[in-house]
């Protein structure tokens, strides 16, 4: 019975490849004299991540030196900095304030010593300071929402807070960070009433507070939900003549959109991301302040659910495609999140439940993380090519780097097929040295050694480990140009990043 099945597979997997052989040939042409531009990658340097007290953590810690050492992270951002958990307010039994920076220190000196600074995200309300006790947002960890009940008191608490970080850690560095002014006041983290007018009062105390510390600290906001806010927003501050260096919102490639456009007109999912960016980009250049940079704060690729795109190689392509795209139109996009360690709808459960994080729970890298990976490969300039699913840049060194892919959407895998692609290029050796590296379903997938292992819920080390291991990317493929062309197989969802030698510029 065995050698039965065994036979079986070998001719399903015989006759899989003679269809894949007889598929049509994807020809793409790329010239490497072609018009280059700048390409800053400002998909990487910053990342979102569970609360600021997660920080403390030991795996949170390791998780995020993999990721800025692996992906090139130099910027992460989190809710929560002045929750009660963190300890920042207090007062006295007179109403006094009183301060304490105590965990603030261990958070910001742990993302420093692994280079990677902090994005701060101003929130949310110590209970004390709340003008209503009673606005708990529902998510686990029952942070206060509400505006401050005294802000001549959220005034002083900004001063204070700044001064202590500029003291502790130099202007010098404290002017290279970034201070956002709360997280999506639009939706249900603001209960300020009404949203929009008590918001803008937040916002401009908190930036006045902080620039009276010191001009260089670099304020944004609105951060909000959905491409929301923003021509209103700018309109206020220049209006009020509120200091602002950068103007923040988020979105989503599965918000709605009616909830990021404003409209019924249809727009895939795959689409929407960029086209949110391109709205607000548009809304910038358009205002009083068109110079102002733009802070992509939030962002993921569609989740599908129960399907649990953001578990598997899905992430690839679909990062691949937005970075294409959103090219030109930001310049930081902030990837929620770095890794799993999460608890906004309380303790994860399971390893892989569709989280928003390169590395699951347990330190158990994703297809993500290596699609991360792969892409940090790209070079600093970006050669046009009018191919939808190609990326082509250049090192400084002159290496040509290539990203090609086959994006799927994973509720249609069923009807998707693996895509045959043969590269030309012109501008480089008939017989250039290549190496290419894979993310698919076969390379840097450690959900097929999880399955193999029964889906434990609590994964032991040694089980962790084995997952790490079998999905570790092995050495790059080596092979030469022929006739200065590349022919290769990209299964569904596959990505596939090509370094090729010796080009000329």
């Amino acid at each position: 019975m065995k050698r039965r099945n065994l036979a079986l597979l070998i001719a399903l997997n015989i006759a899989a490849a003679v269809l894949n052989s007889q598929a049509p040939v994807h020809e793409i042409s790329i010239d490497a004299h072609a018009r280059g531009h700048a390409f800053p990658h400002f998909w990487e340097k910053t990342f979102g991540s569970g609360r600021a007290i997660l920080a403390l953590r030991d795996n949170y810690r390791q998780d995020l030196k993999d990721v800025h050492d692996s992906v090139g992270m130099r910027y992460v951002r989190f809710h929560a900095i002045l929750h009660d958990e963190v300890g920042v307010y207090d007062e006295d039994e007179a109403g006094k304030a009183v301060y304490n920076f105590t965990y603030v220190d261990q958070i910001y000196d742990g993302l420093l010593d692994r280079g990677v600074r902090p994005f701060v995200e101003i929130s949310f309300m110590p209970y004390k300071l709340a003008s209503d006790p009673k606005a708990i947002h529902p998510f686990w960890y029952k942070q206060n929402v509400s505006p401050p009940k005294d802000y001549a008191k959220w005034d002083a608490l900004m001063s204070a807070f700044a001064q202590h970080l500029v003291d502790r850690y130099g202007i010098d560095e404290v002017a290279q960070w970034y201070f956002e002014v709360w997280n999506e006041p639009n939706i249900d983290f603001w209960a300020g009433e009404p949203k929009q007018s008590t918001y803008f009062e937040l916002y401009d105390h908190t930036a006045r507070a902080l620039k009276a510390v010191n001009p260089r600290l670099r304020m944004g906001g609105p951060s909000s939900s959905s491409a929301h806010w923003v021509p209103e927003f700018l309109k206020h501050v220049n209006e009020q003549h509120v200091p602002v260096d950068f103007v923040s919102s988020h979105g989503y490639a599965d918000d709605t959109v009616e909830d990021l456009f404003g409209s019924s007109d249809p727009v895939p999912m795959k689409d929407r991301l960029c086209k949110a960016i391109g709205k607000v980009h548009a809304q910038i250049a358009s205002s009083a302040s068109p110079a102002l940079p733009l802070m992509w704060t939030e962002w993921n690729v569609p989740s599908y659910g129960d399907l649990g795109a953001r578990d598997n190689w899905y992430v690839g392509p679909a990062l691949a495609r937005d970075i294409s795209q959103c090219d030109g139109l930001v310049n930081m996009m902030s990837f929620w999140t770095f890794d799993d360690v999460f608890e906004e709808g309380g303790v994860k459960q399971k390893p892989f439940d569709n989280g928003f994080g390169l590395i699951a729970p347990g330190m158990i890298k994703k297809p993500s993380f290596y699609d991360f990976a792969l892409l940090h490969k790209l070079g600093e300039e970006r050669i046009a090519n009018p191919a939808e699913d190609v990326l082509v840049t250049r090192r400084n060194d002159g290496t040509l780097v290539v990203a090609a892919w086959n994006l799927v959407d994973v509720d249609k895998v069923a009807e998707g097929k693996p895509i045959n692609v043969r590269l030309k290029f012109a501008g480089v050796a008939a017989d250039a040295k290549v190496a290419i590296e894979r993310v698919d379903e076969t390379h840097g997938n450690p959900l097929r050694a999880y399955a193999s292992m029964g889906s434990p819920t609590y994964p032991t080390q040694k089980q962790v480990a084995e997952m790490n291991s079998a999905s570790a990317l092995p050495a790059p493929e080596r092979t030469t140009l022929k006739n200065g062309q590349l022919e290769l197989t990209l299964p569904v969802n596959g990505l596939a990043v090509i370094e090729i030698q010796g080009n000329s510029k």
